[in-house]
């Protein structure tokens, strides 16, 4: 079911809605130039255990509206607790991916009345200006690539191969993050500016300062990239515990072997993770 809520007086969230009759309800929330379709698999699972899904599009992302500015934490935290309000959702469990583990980090803890817990899928604990030599480095490595030429076959292709183990459905929506033209070429939904102020934003904005302020149980999920052997898996089990140290109820959940889009590589693990955290919750 596709939802379009307002937000603001001029920007509409898309949603993708699956109802259920469990008590929790879950919010998916993508990261940085990716959609709601990269749910689609997970949420699959969730709506099979009974719970309802809404699964976010961003603003500037997949059928959003993309107005001109607004590409920031801030108002990306502004735009789910007003379409929160607008559902009618006042108790859900949040699941954040790499940016939006970032925002919705802030979400819970701007809102606490909102979210009963939080899950980080490879993200909420992105900090680049201490990952990065420099401003420069870490716009250089998250830079949007050139898609001139490219068509989705092409790009279809691409992903195939280098996500093997990824579902034709998971390939397809990846491919649908980006826009088809009317000649079969693709382009990008957000401007180069766009894209750009997110940037700044989790440059700007790392999560740590709002940990202190989350009480409600926490799972991070990270990846550990295939070929990291112990030392560098350690390092990165490592960051990650420092960097989240104020999160009082924090628990982790690490995926050997994995890539940073777990919720397309691993639906029903991610999903199954998530039926975890929300059956450890109090009625």
């Amino acid at each position: 079911m596709d939802l379009s809520v307002p937000v603001t007086d001029d920007v509409k969230l898309h949603f993708r809605h699956r109802p259920g009759t469990a008590s929790l309800p879950f919010l998916l929330v993508h990261g940085m130039a990716s959609s709601a379709r990269l749910w689609d698999e997970v949420a699959d699972h969730l709506t099979a255990a009974g719970h309802a899904v809404y699964a976010v599009d961003l603003r500037g992302h997949g059928d959003s509206d993309t107005p001109e500015t607004g590409y920031d934490i801030p108002t990306a935290v502004a735009d789910l607790a007003a379409a929160s309000a607008a559902l009618g959702l006042d108790r859900v469990v949040v699941a954040g991916h790499s940016w939006g583990g970032n925002i919705s980090v802030r979400l819970t803890a701007e809102h606490p009345e909102l979210v009963a817990a939080l899950a980080l899928v490879d993200g909420g604990w992105l900090e680049p200006a201490k990952a990065f030599s420099s401003w420069d480095a870490f716009v250089g490595a998250l830079r949007p690539a050139s898609l001139e030429g490219a068509t989705v076959q092409s790009v279809s292709d691409y992903f195939r191969a280098i996500h093997p183990d990824w579902s034709p459905a998971a390939i397809e929506a990846a491919v649908a993050t980006m826009r088809e033209n009317p000649d079969g070429s693709l382009s990008r939904r957000m401007s180069t500016e766009q894209h750009m102020s997110i940037l700044h934003s989790i440059w700007n904005e790392p999560p740590r300062p709002w940990y202190a302020a989350i009480g409600v149980p926490t799972l991070l999920m990270p990846a550990i990239p295939k070929g990291a052997d112990a030392k560098w898996a350690d390092r990165i089990r490592s960051r990650i515990r420092e960097t989240t140290a104020d999160l009082r109820h924090a628990t982790m959940r690490e995926y050997l072997d994995s890539e940073h889009d777990l919720h397309a590589q691993h639906p029903r693990r991610v999903a199954d993770d998530l039926l975890g955290l929300a059956r450890g919750l109090r009625p």
